[in-house]
């Protein structure tokens, strides 16, 4: 009997939304230059907290767009040496952002203590209106990546970048506005500081979340006991072993088993049932299966 074993090409998330990490990286460049130069022409600590924060982001997204353009140009299969191809690329490139994040969180707090001590005196007025630009910027931001946020890491750190630059450009926008009022100049540092205790836990958030991929651990909405016990009761199944489940990059997920069949059990037939429950039951497409006559010897078990 013959065997269908075509594999149709999983789905690249960060490939398809690549687009929008590129327009959110033209506006956040072009603000970085237009908040950066206000920042230093009138010596708000807030708004320049927030320029290196815009600035931070842009790097971290245009390393996700390089990253989503490399593994999509170079697929699967192209070098031999590199098996699973460059799509951990995207999540590498996660993992750095969230690095980018946590430092400039850091910077942000330190420099905030220093400016409450001996406050400099900022114009207010023009501080107001360059971290409105900055919320309009990184409003519009925010809703051009919301599409690709919940198929793709890459796009979900940058959407988060961004919502955290969109909170830092309200607290800077309440602080200039503060400040304007009440001539209370410890104002802008707070306001500094509000955004690094903003950002910290997001960015702790997101490396774990890309940590979590790089380490291959199973993805946290897949059972991985549930998997093993409906591959068991699968007709003629009698063991399941050698289950593993991970994480390729987004939006593809990936299992490798051992199923150990009756020697009268038609193995076409099982492998078919095991790949339909896969995709059906727990959203995996790809799964390397290897199917095992109860009587063969010789597939031990690796004991780690």
């Amino acid at each position: 009997m013959a065997h269908d074993h075509g594999h149709r090409a999983a789905g690249r998330a960060g490939a398809r939304h690549a687009h929008r990490l590129l327009l959110v990286l033209v506006m956040t460049t072009a603000l970085v230059v237009v908040q950066g130069a206000a920042a230093i022409a009138f010596d708000s600590l807030a708004l320049l907290s927030d320029t290196g924060h815009v600035l931070t982001d842009a790097l971290g997204i245009g390393m996700a767009l390089a990253a989503v353009r490399v593994a999509d140009r170079r697929g699967r299969g192209r070098d031999p040496q590199h098996t699973f191809g460059w799509y951990r690329l995207e999540i590498l490139a996660a993992l750095v952002n969230a690095v980018l994040l946590v430092g400039v969180a850091v910077y942000v707090l330190v420099e905030a203590v220093q400016r409450i001590d001996d406050p400099p005196r900022i114009d207010a007025g023009w501080v107001l209106a360059a971290a409105t630009v900055g919320l309009i910027v990184n409003l519009a931001a925010y809703l051009a990546l919301r599409p690709g946020a919940d198929e793709s890491i890459n796009v979900r750190g940058a959407q988060l970048e961004v919502l955290a630059d969109l909170i830092g450009s309200i607290a800077v926008v309440v602080a200039a506005a503060l400040v304007a009022i009440t001539d209370v100049r410890e104002i802008d540092a707070v306001a500094g500081a509000v955004i690094a205790l903003f950002i910290l836990p997001r960015a702790v958030a997101l490396g774990r979340s890309a940590a979590r991929v790089l380490l291959q651990s199973a993805p946290p909405h897949i059972d991985v006991d549930a998997v093993r016990a409906d591959l068991a009761r699968l007709p003629g199944v009698v063991d399941v072993h050698d289950l593993h489940v991970w994480t390729l990059t987004s939006d593809m997920d990936v299992l490798s088993a051992h199923l150990v069949v009756t020697s009268a059990t038609d193995l076409h037939g099982v492998l078919d049932d095991a790949r339909a429950l896969l995709r059906s039951e727990h959203a995996i497409a790809h799964a390397t299966l290897q199917v095992e006559p109860d009587d063969h010897a010789g597939c031990a078990e690796v004991d780690w």
